[in-house]
């Protein structure tokens, strides 16, 4: 070995260093971590799997639509937050929708961050039978948002023939926007509206940031609480025990919310 060239002799200890790292990093700490997290959090380790009647129906970490084959709410269900990841919920599309909240504008392309929480809050007030209505919304569910111009003023997400949300804007003349006409040299006045109370929470309208969160807020739970029960023909007491059983409260007692599990939730439902 003393014989070896210089180079040579670095080359195998390279290649020493490398095997043993291997063995060990590779090896010997994926089997370690692995069979520690099998010997104390089987179940965390395995996918936080749920099943119900024997059979995987899901994961309390990945949330999932509880709609009909027309995309419709079950009634009978609590319904989970929006998800922007593929056509909902895809653990293989795990995103946002990366709007922020500046966009307000529709365009032909898609409906502006504004109307999607203007249309889902309509939708889910509708639903749970309280008022939809929350600021910088148009009464129909658009994001009530003015192009000003010197002579008029366009409600640029209300298409013709939709009547506009307000007739008048300081004394100039509210239209609804005909398709293909270029509004961009007007100006941008969202109009905040009569809204002062919104019974609609914001994880009601709003998608997470991975888009596959399976937890809604408290208070969404309690505003899907009578639906529920009245849908099921059960207590309205008993829906709301259920609530509270499966509600996981702040990490550490400070940080994070409150938050309910949508799919135990329900499966705790089926089984009462």
């Amino acid at each position: 070995m003393d014989r070896m060239p210089s180079w040579i002799r670095q080359h195998v200890a390279a290649l020493r260093a490398l095997l043993v790292l291997t063995v060990v990093t590779g090896v010997i700490y994926p089997l370690l971590a692995t069979g520690v997290a099998q010997a104390l959090f089987h179940d965390k380790a395995n996918g936080s799997l749920v099943h119900k009647d024997g059979k995987v129906v899901g994961s309390a970490l990945i949330g999932q639509s509880f709609t009909d084959a027309d995309g419709n709410p079950v009634k009978e269900y609590f319904q989970s937050r929006p998800s922007a990841a593929g056509d909902g919920y895809d653990p293989t599309s795990t995103a946002a929708s990366n709007l922020g909240p500046e966009d307000i504008i529709d365009t032909p392309d898609g409906k502006s961050l504004l109307t999607q929480v203007c249309a889902r809050s309509k939708a889910v007030g509708e639903l749970e039978g309280v008022s939809g209505a929350r600021p910088y919304c148009t009464p129909d569910g658009l994001g009530a948002v003015l192009k000003v111009l010197p002579d008029r003023a366009v409600s640029v997400n209300q298409a013709c023939p939709a009547t506009p949300f307000i007739a008048t804007y300081q004394g100039l003349k509210v239209e609804c926007a005909q398709l293909g006409e270029d509004y961009s040299a007007g100006r941008t006045v969202p109009i905040r509206g009569n809204a002062t109370t919104v019974a609609v929470p914001p994880d009601a309208v709003t998608a997470s940031g991975s888009g596959l969160d399976p937890d809604i807020s408290v208070a969404y739970a309690e505003l899907q609480a009578p639906r529920v029960a009245r849908e099921r023909g059960l207590p309205l007491d008993r829906v709301k025990a259920l609530i509270a059983e499966h509600t996981t409260r702040r990490t550490l007692g400070f940080m994070g919310e409150p938050a309910v599990n949508v799919l135990e939730l329900n499966l705790a439902l089926d089984r009462s």
